[in-house]
């Protein structure tokens, strides 16, 4: 059988990143999971969920397309989850994911990135146990000593967001730049080298995660040494993008 057919259906989703100018600098809002979650548990993550029936349609009860069903979604998720309000023109599409591995439940979610409107975060207990507004840098370090779980989708926005220094820079960013598309493939572990457990990400055991542009993506056309992946076989995670050579 192809492996393409036994890949489990996509289902949507869409996840928001929420950003607020802070004292420490540029800040984003994390929210922990709950350690006996199915989905993602003990995880810090990203406002967000699945995109329900109910937001395939306008309130004219007319159908929308999978882009604006994706941000009704988030926004529907971003305000039972912390109480936060915003319209989908105060979002900027950041980028979408989908794993490409078998798993029970394959999610392709896209990230929304928008401004706080309000420094309030009122949690939903049953969804999240803690929230914290929190740099990038500080996210990121947090997991490299082992303190906070995060999921290879969440590291590499918050990765993605090293260097900005305010939420109006990071918006005007991204509105410029092209969302990318991570079909995220794994990367299986050579002989000697330690396997991590991705928690909640449904991966198993594997090196890191991998995307167009690496070598070893399938069906490649990247130039020899071309990287564009996650290492996860040890802390800290690490990123590497390379062009290789032609």
């Amino acid at each position: 059988m192809d492996t393409a057919q036994q890949l489990a259906p996509l289902e949507d989703a869409c996840t928001i990143v929420l950003l607020r100018d802070g004292a420490a600098g540029l800040e984003t809002l994390m929210l922990e999971r709950p350690g006996n979650s199915r989905s993602f548990g003990g995880a810090w993550v990203f406002p967000g969920g699945k995109v329900d029936p109910g937001d395939r349609v306008n309130p004219a009860g007319e159908q929308l397309d999978e882009f604006a069903a994706a941000q009704a979604a988030g926004l529907r998720e971003l305000a039972e989850e912390t109480g936060q309000q915003l319209s989908p023109k105060e979002l900027v599409w950041l980028s979408q994911w989908t794993p490409m591995q078998r798993i029970p439940r394959r999610f392709r979610t896209w990230f929304m990135l928008g401004a706080a409107t309000t420094d309030q975060v009122v949690l939903n207990p049953e969804e999240h146990e803690r929230s914290s507004w929190l740099p990038a840098r500080e996210a990121l370090a947090l997991h490299t000593a082992g303190k906070m779980i995060l999921v290879p989708p969440t590291w590499v926005t918050l990765h993605n967001l090293l260097g900005l220094e305010s939420t109006e820079q990071a918006v005007e960013q991204s509105r410029k730049a092209t969302p990318f598309i991570y079909n995220t493939h794994l990367l299986t572990p050579s002989n000697g080298e330690a396997a991590s457990t991705l928690a909640g990400f449904g991966a198993g055991a594997a090196a890191g995660v991998l995307w167009d542009g690496d070598e070893e993506y399938p069906e490649s056309k990247a130039p020899a040494g071309a990287r564009h992946r996650l290492t996860m076989t040890d802390l800290p995670w690490v990123f590497t993008h390379a062009h290789g050579t032609s």
